[in-house]
């Protein structure tokens, strides 16, 4: 291993290091932790998104060194199936756990394969299909990508495993956030449980979408990369504006959105190629 590449390992690690981290937070009972005084559950969504800054940035660095190798995209997978596949599955697990453990009929745990209540098996089982669709898409990712070049990494098929977790892990923080800060102890209960009963939707429709064909754009490198024009410039400027006095709001609406970006641009495109068959096949008029 050539000296240099030591920097996009350790950039690679630290990401595995998040995941592991965000499981342990979210392990813990819910409560205030000493890191800024956030829940657990917080703390963990946060280190998936300081995981997510690490994977962006570890094969930018690595093209940039010229140090790519399989060895670092084995490595980079590896590390995004705990950080983006297991913690979020696992965040939601604990969500729902806290939030619905006093009207679980067996003692322990709501949440699981050998729990009473369907609804704990059900979301135990949609945990698992999220993980597997994590694996799934990262094996296919490593199957098809013919090269570590930018050229080959434009576009994904399938809702990337990091989009996937953003979308879970910041509508985690968002109901964590809305729950401490917007509803009083009278409402909290009935938001708490609405929400535990919305993110495991959201997780479900997320791993379709990563074992789904649905082609989904590189944000780094199709949007954040070469020349831009202004309007191109500020789209890209006001969400980063907005998130400075709506930081959980803002980071929910652009991973939703990122989400739903493939579906739609799927619709749009279909869309485009419908509408000339239409045109020629409607007859002219005298």
């Amino acid at each position: 291993m050539a000296p240099i590449s030591v920097v996009p390992t350790m950039l690679t690690l630290a990401n595995l290091v998040c995941g592991f981290a965000a499981i342990h937070y979210a392990s813990e009972p819910l409560g205030p932790t000493a890191v800024f005084g956030w829940s657990t559950i917080t703390v963990g969504g946060g280190l998936i998104f300081l995981g997510m800054f690490f994977d962006a940035i570890d094969g930018s660095v690595a093209r940039l060194t010229r140090s790519t190798s399989d060895l670092g995209a084995q490595l980079d997978s590896l590390s995004d199936i705990v950080t983006f596949g297991v913690a979020p599955a696992f965040l939601m697990l604990q969500l729902v756990d806290a939030y619905y453990r006093e009207s679980a009929t067996v003692a322990g745990a709501f949440v699981g394969p050998g729990v009473a209540s369907f609804y704990g098996k059900a979301v135990w089982a949609i945990a698992a299909l999220y993980v597997c669709g994590a694996a799934l898409r990262l094996a296919r990712f490593n199957a098809e990508t013919l090269s570590h070049d930018e050229s080959d990494h434009r576009f994904f098929k399938g809702l990337p495993v990091p989009g996937a977790a953003g979308a879970v892990a910041s509508l985690i923080l968002l109901q964590q956030h809305l729950m401490f800060t917007r509803f009083a102890a009278t409402e909290s209960l009935t938001f708490d449980r609405v929400a535990a009963l919305t993110i495991p939707v959201i997780a479900l429709l997320c791993a379709i979408g990563m074992v789904s064909n649905i082609r989904y754009p590189h944000i780094v490198n199709r949007y954040l990369r070469g020349g831009r024009d202004f309007g191109s410039l500020v789209r890209l400027i006001l969400p980063v504006v907005a998130a400075i006095w709506f930081l959980q709001e803002t980071l929910a609406a652009a991973c939703t959105f990122y989400a739903l970006s493939g579906p739609l641009g799927m619709l749009r495109r279909k869309s485009k190629t419908e509408t000339p068959d239409l045109i020629a096949t409607q007859p002219e008029r005298e």
